[in-house]
């Protein structure tokens, strides 16, 4: 779908675009499908498109011949592409908040995320999917390129931190790259990117220990340039934390930004038998 092809439609169709529903529809055919191809889509896969605007890259889901599931909350675009996706045995439109749906209790096991996410609550609703239980197999996310760094960082860098652990202790990452402003209508604000998530095939903690390593992760990270053992001693004693940090290395005065993801697992383990 060109630019031009875009202003048109919402021209007959009378639509001023909402920046509080951060619409910024992607336009650039060749990032489009770059996205697309990210996803690795066969037959035998169930995508689920959030925010699919005027349908571009739903468009290329549908020709995978996965199963499509698009889900969006404007309903000034719901008759649009009704209309122009009408008939097609691939693809269910729905109406609906997509934050309202990642915090639903759903099996996202056999599932893919493909999205150009509203870019206010993409974070939000990122996290809220990993930490399902039965969460996505992949995720192809197009989102402001900071939280695509904030996402793949590393610890020690200056972008790791709670969205950087939140996502990879369910996830690794495997691609990101950026998009210009100029490939998006209207353009946004910020620098734009695509990053590509896949499930890992062994989980670093049981479902029982993530809400653990979730409190451990959030307390060490909220006050950023504190020493963590100090902050986590609000939660647990001195006698508890000096053998964990001590079977794990770590010294007294380490910064949470220093600790990284295997080390947050494992101190999640050696808390959570102290209990």
């Amino acid at each position: 779908m060109k630019y031009s092809e875009i202003r048109e439609i919402l021209n007959s169709h009378g639509i001023q675009l909402t920046k509080s529903l951060g619409q910024n529809f992607l336009h650039d055919a060749n990032q489009l499908e770059k996205i697309a191809a990210a996803a690795r889509l066969t037959p035998e896969d169930q995508v689920l498109e959030i925010g699919p605007g005027l349908g571009p890259l739903t468009e290329l889901l549908i020709r995978s011949n996965a199963k499509v599931l698009a889900v969006e909350l404007d309903s000034r675009l719901i008759p649009i592409l009704s209309e122009r996706f009408q008939g097609i045995e691939n693809f269910e439109l729905r109406h609906g908040d997509g934050v309202v749906l990642m915090k639903e209790d759903r099996d996202w096991q056999e599932w893919k995320l493909v999205a150009n996410l509203p870019y206010s609550v993409a974070s939000v609703m990122l996290v809220d999917a990993a930490l399902n239980p039965r969460c996505f197999k992949r995720i192809v996310v197009t989102l402001q390129w900071e939280v695509v760094n904030r996402i793949a960082a590393a610890a020690g860098t200056e972008d790791y931190g709670l969205l950087s652990l939140l996502l990879q202790l369910r996830y690794n990452v495997l691609d990101h790259f950026k998009i210009k402003r100029g490939a998006f209508f209207p353009p946004p604000d910020v620098d734009s990117g695509v990053i590509t998530l896949e499930r890992r095939s062994e989980e670093l903690l049981s479902a029982e220990l993530r809400p653990l390593f979730v409190k451990i992760v959030k307390l060490g990270f909220s006050q950023r340039r504190k020493m963590m053992k100090k902050l986590l001693k609000s939660q647990w004693s001195e006698t508890v934390l000096t053998d964990a940090f001590q079977r794990l290395g770590l010294s007294d005065d380490i910064r949470a930004e220093k600790v990284t993801l295997e080390q947050f697992a494992l101190l999640t383990q050696i808390i959570n038998s102290t209990l």
